[in-house]
C-alpha cells in the first residue's frame, strides 16, 4: 500500500506488466493499426483486470481475458538499484490458472483462425501446457509462424518433459544466453559451446517442415545471435552508458516485440532484428514498458 515503510522511502511506480503482454504491446506501438495483436490470458475478479483491459485498449491490443472471480490478478514487483541492477518477485495469482476451455471458446478461437503468427512464453508450460500444444497443431497444420520465448533457465529444468514436447512446433526461438545454455544442459546437447547449442536447438526435430526453425538470442551488451539456414550473423546492440539505463526489466520483452511487428508486416530479417534492438534500447531507459506516444 502507498502508507507502507518501503514506499515511503523508496516510491513506487505502478505500471502494465505481463511479459507476453508486454510484447504485444511494443509490438502494437509498431504495428500501429489497432487491434492487430490480441492478448489472451487470465486475471483475477479484483479490478485490476479492469485496468489492464482499458490500458489495452488505448494502446491497440485487444484483450480476451478470462476472468476468475476467485483470484487476484497477477503482480511481479521489481526492485531497482544503483547500476541498475534489478531483483524480482512475481505472484502469479490467476495468471497461473488459465484454461483449454477458454482458448477454444468460439470467441477466442476465432481470433486464432484468423491470426497469422503466435507467440507464447516457456512460463505457460507451467500451467497451460495443452494451449501451447493446441496452439503449435493448429499453426502446423496451417502453415503458421509459432514463436516461443524460453522464459527463464528453469523452465527447461522444472518442465523438460513439456518443453521436449513443445519445441518441434516452434518455428522460432528467442531467448537470452543463459536460457539457451542452460536448455542445452538439461537436454543433453553434445556440446555446452554457446553456439554449438544454438546450432543443435535449431536443428532439433521440427513437426512443420515448410519453415526452417530460426534462433535468436540476446546477450545484454553483447551482439544479438541469429541462426537461420545453417548458418550464423550477429547483430551489435545500440550502445549505452549506465547513466541511461533506467531498467532492464522488459528489454528482452521488448526486443520479440519490436522483432514480431516488423516480422509479420513482412520486413526483410536482418531489419527484424535491428528493429527489435531498437526497441530494447529504447525500453531501458524508461521505467517498465512505458511507450511513448507517436503524436
Amino acid at each position: 500500500s502507498p502508507s507502507s515503510g518501503i514506499n515511503a522511502e523508496y516510491g513506487k511506480d505502478e505500471v502494465t506488466g505481463g511479459a507476453t503482454q508486454n510484447t504485444l504491446r511494443v509490438a502494437q506501438w509498431y504495428i500501429g493499426t489497432p487491434d492487430s495483436t490480441v492478448i489472451v490470458g487470465c486475471v483475477g475478479g479484483d479490478g485490476v483486470g479492469d485496468v489492464l483491459v482499458e490500458a489495452m485498449r488505448k494502446e491497440g491490443v485487444k484483450t480476451e481475458y478470462l476472468v476468475d472471480r476467485t483470484a487476484k490478478t497477477g503482480l511481479c514487483a521489481v526492485l531497482i538499484t544503483e547500476g541498475a541492477h534489478r531483483s524480482m518477485v512475481t505472484r502469479l495469482e490467476a495468471a497461473n490458472l488459465y484454461t483449454y476451455d477458454h482458448l477454444v471458446s468460439r470467441k477466442v478461437w476465432e481470433h486464432v483462425e484468423k491470426a497469422e503468427c503466435f507467440y507464447v512464453a516457456g512460463f505457460m508450460l507451467n500451467y497451460s501446457f495443452d494451449c501451447m500444444i493446441k496452439l503449435g497443431t493448429h499453426a502446423a497444420e496451417e502453415n503458421k509462424c509459432f514463436v516461443m520465448n524460453l522464459g527463464a533457465p528453469y523452465l527447461s529444468s522444472l518442465f523438460k518433459d513439456k518443453m521436449e514436447k513443445v519445441l518441434p512446433y516452434c518455428d522460432i526461438i528467442v531467448g537470452n544466453s543463459d536460457e539457451v545454455l542452460e536448455l542445452g544442459r538439461n537436454f543433453g546437447f553434445p556440446s555446452s559451446d554457446l553456439y554449438d547449442t544454438i546450432r543443435t536447438l535449431a536443428e532439433t526435430n521440427k513437426i512443420n517442415e515448410k519453415r526452417k526453425r530460426m534462433v535468436m538470442i540476446t546477450r545484454d551488451e553483447n551482439p544479438v545471435i541469429l541462426y537461420k539456414d545453417g548458418a550464423f550473423k550477429e547483430f551489435p546492440v545500440i550502445p549505452i552508458s549506465v547513466s541511461e539505463i533506467v531498467d532492464t526489466n522488459g528489454a528482452g520483452d521488448a526486443f520479440v516485440g519490436g522483432f514480431l511487428a516488423h516480422y509479420t508486416l513482412g520486413l526483410d530479417i536482418d531489419e527484424c532484428i535491428n528493429k527489435g534492438i531498437e526497441a530494447a534500447h529504447m525500453i531501458i531507459k524508461v521505467c517498465g514498458i512505458t511507450l511513448p506516444s507517436k503524436s
